[in-house]
């Protein structure tokens, strides 16, 4: 596809070199393919816990802040812009702006961009909106990020306003993102999240092979991947293996909530975060897929890409109830207590 030589975008997002890749990173590529692209990671959305993984996140980031941007692709450029989360702190909000704004203008400058979109799918550098040069400014709101845990929600939610009303163009994922924010923007747009089906659908290939990690697990196996957060009802699923010990309860991923709950438990596998690429060799060890969320805020304004990656590998689906899930209650079992879940997969592992 030929590169547009008139029109660039600047494109705020997740953590490009985080370990799990989401709708941000996707969508990213795919405009790269066509547009001169500059990535902006901008870490900040949360205060860092006292962790020796979140510092060390935290150095990796500033180390890279001063640093012009990197290419990633033929026409992609990678660069780092933290902001100080402790928002209510004096002068936070007013030096994330004017620091933002410089150094987001100066990697612009160095790249050679005349005229560029700005494109955010995180709302909290959204005070830059309009203040980078930009001829139109793009919000894509995938989730409720007030409702996230460990954010500071008044802030988060109040940033989030902001760059509602500013943006040019709003998209959402979810249609209870539409209905909170269309009386805010008019031109917000339902557009759900895609799916790359080809990567995901070679779980059903013969000639795949299974994760070696996996290849050996007693069937059947319970699978799930993605980051285990505080989203995840870790309480479910110790409930469901402990019920049944004969079957093989494989999680991978991130762990990013307590998991000791899983941990003593015999028939659960944490195999720990794996390459995106590789997500459809361990999905084909799976005999079913869950999706066992929490039912909270963030969740209700959610629309999980996780359901269409395992809908995506030929897998039966089990999941809690959540209003974007229940419009695939055709391909996918919902259960919303936890004997309806254990029912639910024993049904989709006899079939």
């Amino acid at each position: 596809m030929p590169v547009a030589d008139n029109m660039a975008i600047v494109y705020f997002g997740n953590d490009w070199y985080g370990e799990n890749r989401t709708s941000s990173h996707h969508i990213a590529r795919r405009l790269g393919a066509k547009f001169p692209l500059l990535y902006v990671d901008t870490p900040g959305f949360r205060a860092p816990k006292a962790t020796g993984r979140d510092f060390r996140k935290l150095w990796r980031k500033l180390s890279r802040a001063a640093s012009l941007p990197r290419a990633i692709g033929p026409h992609m450029w990678h660069m780092t812009l933290p902001q100080i989360p402790f928002r209510r702190a004096p002068g936070a909000s007013w030096l994330n702006e004017m620091a933002g704004t410089a150094l987001t203008r100066r990697a612009v400058r160095h790249l050679g961009f005349r005229r560029f979109i700005s494109w955010f799918v995180v709302p909290h550098p959204g005070k830059l909106a309009g203040r980078l040069g930009e001829e139109l400014v793009v919000y894509y709101c995938t989730d409720a990020f007030a409702a996230f845990p460990g954010v500071d929600s008044r802030s988060i939610q109040a940033l989030d306003d902001h760059l509602t009303v500013r943006a040019d163009q709003l998209f959402v994922t979810s249609l209870q993102l539409l209905e909170a924010k269309r009386p805010l923007n008019p031109s917000a747009e339902y557009s759900p999240h895609g799916v790359d089906a080809d990567h995901f659908g070679q779980a059903m290939a013969e000639d795949l092979p299974v994760a070696e990690a996996a290849a050996g697990l007693p069937h059947p196996v319970v699978g799930f991947f993605g980051v285990i957060g505080a989203w995840i009802d870790v309480g479910l699923i110790a409930r469901l293996a402990a019920a049944r010990p004969c079957w093989t309860f494989l999680l991978v991923g991130m762990a990013a909530a307590d998991v000791e709950p899983l941990a003593s438990l015999p028939n659960v596998v944490l195999a720990g975060p794996r390459p995106y690429e590789e997500l459809p060799r361990w999905a084909k060890a799976f005999d079913v897929a869950i999706i066992p969320y929490r039912r909270n805020r963030q969740v209700t304004n959610a629309n999980p890409l996780k359901l269409r990656e395992y809908l995506a590998t030929g897998k039966p689906v089990v999941s809690v109830p959540t209003p974007e899930v229940d419009k695939f209650a055709g391909l996918v079992s919902i259960a919303d207590t936890p004997e309806a879940f254990l029912a639910a997969i024993e049904r989709a592992i006899a079939t």
